[in-house]
C-alpha cells in the first residue's frame, strides 16, 4: 500500500518563502537594471539603488507578512472564542448543529447523531471539530506570524541579492548582461521550485516566471533609459 505524504503548507511560512523569493529578485531586477540605464552603468550608483531596495524591500515584506498573519490569527482566534462559548452555553443545540452537518454529508441521521454525540463528550475536540466543520480552520494551525515574517524578510533578501552581485565586483554593460543573465536564471529556478512544490508543470511554471520577470525589467529598464537621456 502506497503512503501518501502531504506537505504541511497552512502556516504561511511556505507561502512567505516562495513570494518572497520571487518579489525580492523581480523588484530589485527590475530596479538594478532600470537605475544602470539612467545612471549610465555607474557602479555605485546601482549598488546603492540595489542595497537600499534589498534592505526596504525585504523589511517591508517582513512587516507586511507579519501584519497580515497576526490580523489572520486574531480573526480566527476570536471566531474561536465565539464557538467556545457556545459550546459552553448551548452544548445540545451545537451537538444537534454538529449532527446535522454530518447529515448533510450524507451519513445517516443515526450515525450522525452518535457521532456527534461522541464528539461532545471531549470540550477540546468538540471546539477542533465545530471548528473545522463550520468554520473549516484547524484550531492547531492558525500560523506563525514571526516565522512568516522571518521566511519572508530572508527569501526577499536572497532574491533581491542574486541580480545585484555583479555590481559588487564592477560596473559597465557586461555587468548588466551578468544582471540579465542571473536573474533569468533564477527567475527560471524559482518557477521550477514553485512547480515542484504545487505539482504543476516544471515548463509552464518556469517559463511565466521567466516571463514576468522580463517584462518587469523591460519596463525599468526602458524608464531608466528614457529619464537618463532626458535628465543627461
Amino acid at each position: 500500500m502506497t503512503e501518501h505524504h502531504h506537505r504541511d503548507i497552512r502556516g504561511g511560512t511556505a507561502r512567505a518563502a516562495v513570494f518572497g523569493v520571487s518579489d525580492g529578485l523581480v523588484s530589485n531586477v527590475s530596479l538594478v537594471l532600470g537605475v544602470a540605464a539612467g545612471a549610465h552603468d555607474a557602479q555605485g550608483a546601482v549598488r546603492l539603488a540595489g542595497l537600499a531596495g534589498l534592505i526596504a524591500g525585504a523589511v517591508s515584506m517582513a512587516i507586511g507578512e507579519y501584519v497580515s498573519m497576526t490580523a489572520q490569527a486574531e480573526l480566527l482566534q476570536r471566531e474561536l472564542d465565539l464557538e467556545r462559548r457556545e459550546l459552553k452555553r448551548v452544548p445540545e443545540a451545537e451537538r444537534r448543529e454538529l449532527a446535522h452537518i454530518y447529515r448533510s454529508r450524507g451519513v445517516d441521521a443515526e450515525t450522525a447523531d452518535t457521532l456527534a454525540s461522541e464528539m461532545m463528550r471531549d470540550p477540546d475536540l468538540a471546539l477542533e471539530t465545530h471548528a473545522r466543520e463550520e468554520l473549516g480552520i484547524d484550531p492547531n494551525a492558525l500560523g506563525s506570524p514571526i516565522r512568516a515574517a522571518a521566511s519572508s524578510f530572508v527569501s526577499f533578501a536572497i532574491g533581491a541579492l542574486i541580480p545585484l552581485l555583479p555590481w559588487f565586483f564592477g560596473g559597465g554593460r557586461s555587468y548588466v548582461a551578468a544582471s540579465i543573465v542571473l536573474g533569468a536564471v533564477a527567475a527560471f529556478a524559482v518557477g521550477a521550485a514553485l512547480a515542484r512544490f504545487t505539482g504543476r508543470s516544471v515548463v509552464r511554471s518556469a517559463g511565466r516566471q521567466l516571463l514576468l520577470s522580463a517584462v518587469a525589467a523591460a519596463i525599468t529598464y526602458g524608464i531608466g533609459a528614457a529619464v537618463g537621456v532626458a535628465t543627461g
